[in-house]
């Protein structure tokens, strides 16, 4: 018998790139991003949204880097956020220096904002040499004037020479490591312009209807376009464009593509922290340990598996349950709050025996077991990594430096 995904078009081959620890194009599954909505200076804000958004079924997340103070809440973000992080770049080149100094994994262009060719080819350049991938994402809605003018408006036609504008300063300065999108909110319009990009391009795919509007409205608009060259074997990442909490967005992308037999379903669903600065635990050896024992009980909760219980149980206060490493411990939390404390050594069977209990008991039942000392002592622990390790165990200050060296550069001498 033939498995849903082979009784859809099959994928188009394209080239492959690489977002951070996610692949897209080539052989890679189809993966889900979304956006936040928060202040991307507001960085507990921030990263408390990318969780839940990593908890929904996002893989990717893009953030706003519209200001100096957005580009030094990314320097604190990316180190600890849970999947890779591209910032949203629109009219300031400098805004783009000052992403990637803060560490992101991917840029966010859109040609008809940034117009200027020197800039275009200069940010290529800086991202070529660090290895960090560009989308070129067009949009209907911002055309450059001159294209827009040429075809009567925004049309498939127009869609596609911008990005083929935008490709030839790339490749001007050897840069390849390209995603397109050329999104509009017209569903028809979507869906014509992505079949033309699939004609002319080899590169990777984002595929999305822009501007969808609020559920239920906005998630018809935009299933009936992504699911519908999805179908065709056109595209390699999505996302969902709501008026609404983008929690649904990352819900529903991971819905279509379960849907449509372009990802698997899972009983148990794991995310776990980048194991940064601060980590006193190898995060990726007991998460890969938890998910093999956790996924034999099929059991169908969210877990979070964190490196330091400074932040962990806080960034990850969404999930049904999470451990957090520190001072040779395992902290146990549900739903962030501190339930029991155990020997490092035992963190991972502490797990299983404590998600067990929860399927079977429930969340209030677990809580009102927790040990009443927990909270003191994870309190306790937070404290003395704070004094061991300070405020910047990831040493955002040297990047935050960098930052504002470049806007410096970039705003040019006081005339």
């Amino acid at each position: 018998m033939q498995t849903p995904q082979e009784l859809l078009s099959p994928r188009r081959a394209t080239r492959q790139i690489q977002i951070g620890s996610v692949k897209i194009g080539g052989d890679a599954p189809v993966s889900v991003q979304s956006m936040t909505t928060t202040k991307t200076a507001d960085v507990e804000g921030t990263l408390e949204q990318i969780y839940e958004l990593a908890a929904a079924g996002a893989d990717i997340v893009r953030c706003t880097c519209n200001e100096e103070a957005a580009a030094e809440g990314l320097a604190h973000i990316i180190p600890r956020s849970p999947v890779p992080i591209v910032a949203d770049i629109h009219f300031h080149q400098e805004m783009a220096y000052a992403a990637l100094e803060a560490g992101v994994q991917g840029l966010r262009l859109n040609p008809g904002n940034l117009r200027k060719p020197e800039e275009i080819k200069s940010i290529a350049a800086e991202a070529k040499d660090r290895g960090v991938p560009i989308r070129i994402g067009v949009n209907a809605g911002s055309l450059h004037p001159d294209i827009s003018s040429k075809h009567g408006g925004a049309t498939p036609e127009a869609l596609i020479e911008s990005a083929e504008l935008e490709l030839r300063y790339f490749e001007e300065v050897g840069f390849e490591d390209v995603k397109i999108s050329v999104k509009a909110s017209s569903v028809p319009l979507m869906i014509a312009a992505y079949r033309l990009a699939s004609e002319r391009f080899d590169h990777p795919l984002h595929l999305g209807v822009t501007e969808a509007g609020p559920p239920p409205a906005g998630l018809l608009k935009g299933t009936a376009g992504i699911a519908t060259l999805l179908a065709e074997g056109i595209g390699d990442t999505i996302r969902y464009s709501l008026t609404a909490d983008p929690v649904e967005e990352a819900r529903a992308g991971r819905q279509l593509l379960e849907a449509l037999g372009l990802r698997e379903r899972t009983g148990l669903d794991l995310i776990a922290c980048p194991s940064c600065g601060r980590a006193e635990v190898d995060v990726i050896a007991i998460a890969a340990e938890a998910q093999e024992a956790l996924e034999s009980r099929n059991l169908p909760i969210q877990v979070a598996v964190m490196g330091c219980v400074v932040n962990g149980p806080g960034e990850a206060k969404h999930a049904d349950l999470g451990i957090a490493g520190g001072r040779k411990k395992g902290h146990l939390f549900i739903q962030g709050k501190i339930v029991r404390v155990v020997p490092e050594a035992e963190m991972v069977a502490a797990l299983v025996d404590e998600a067990e209990k929860l399927v079977a008991e429930g969340v209030e039942a677990r809580l009102a077991a927790a040990d009443a000392t927990a909270e003191a002592e994870a309190a306790a622990d937070r404290a003395a990594l704070l004094d061991a390790k300070g405020a910047d165990a990831n040493h955002a200050s040297v990047k935050i430096e960098r930052i504002r060296e470049r806007m410096g550069e970039e705003s040019g001498p006081d005339v």
